[in-house]
């Protein structure tokens, strides 16, 4: 999800006019908030980085991480900036923990404290890291749905079911767009084995290629695709 924020996603962070950037719900540790601040800093030298934590002793833990520019704060979907608008907020394993009846809450109260081209990130990943989805919400609301997968860590595209956001995640039934479009993700990577032998990610890419020439409003190119990424516009996967 870095490699996303930090590629498509950059325009964002570059023409910010206060780039500041919160890791929400950062965890046990604060690895997630270093990396992130690290990779951001590349992108741009004044990035400032805040972990917020709604467990104090996490939050304390962090401290002696803590530098010029990254931060760590105890708050919660408030997002405690002192009136400051973040331009990414980004929550992993977050929401999966809240019931399905309440992502829309959090989302829309995350959304109301961005800034104008801010992004709120809310996704999932596996343990390692291999299998990843992340919804990506502006203030306007939902832009989009990726999927990231490690070549080699899947047998299907489907199999990243289990790490939907919370707002897809019990969609994945007949009826619903999300079940479709794995669907025929599957069924396009099926149709895309003769490539199997130049490596799965000329596999992908044709199975990427399927997908826009069928229609489905895939808003990367094969430039994503190659990482083993695909990004949908949300309303072709929204629920019904």
């Amino acid at each position: 999800m870095d490699r996303w924020l930090t590629g498509p996603q950059a325009w964002r962070i570059r023409g910010a006019d206060d780039p500041l950037v919160v890791d929400l719900g950062y965890g046990a540790t604060p690895v997630t908030a270093v990396e992130l601040f690290s990779r951001l800093r590349a992108l741009r030298g004044d990035v400032e980085v805040v972990g917020v934590e709604i467990d104090p002793e996490r939050v304390r833990a962090a401290l002696p991480l803590a530098r010029p520019g990254l931060s760590f704060v105890q708050g919660g979907f408030e997002v405690p900036l002192g009136g400051r608008r973040p331009v990414v907020v980004r929550a992993f394993n977050v929401l999966r923990q809240y019931g399905e009846e309440e992502y829309l809450a959090h989302w829309n109260r995350v959304r109301g404290r961005l800034s104008a081209n801010g992004l709120f990130i809310d996704g999932t990943c596996d343990e390692i890291g291999r299998r990843s989805t992340w919804a990506a919400i502006t203030p306007e609301g939902p832009l989009s749905l990726s999927i990231s997968l490690r070549f080699g860590g899947f047998e299907v595209p489907s199999d990243v079911a289990e790490r939907l956001p919370k707002a897809l995640i019990h969609r994945n039934v007949p009826g619903e767009r999300v079940f479709d479009y794995l669907q025929t993700l599957d069924r396009a990577w099926h149709d895309a084995a003769p490539l199997r032998s130049f490596g799965n990610r000329q596999r992908w890419l044709r199975m990427c290629t399927s997908m826009r020439d069928a229609g489905w409003p895939l808003l990367d190119g094969p430039a994503r695709w190659r990482l083993g990424e695909v990004t949908v516009a949300w309303d072709a996967v929204a629920p019904r």
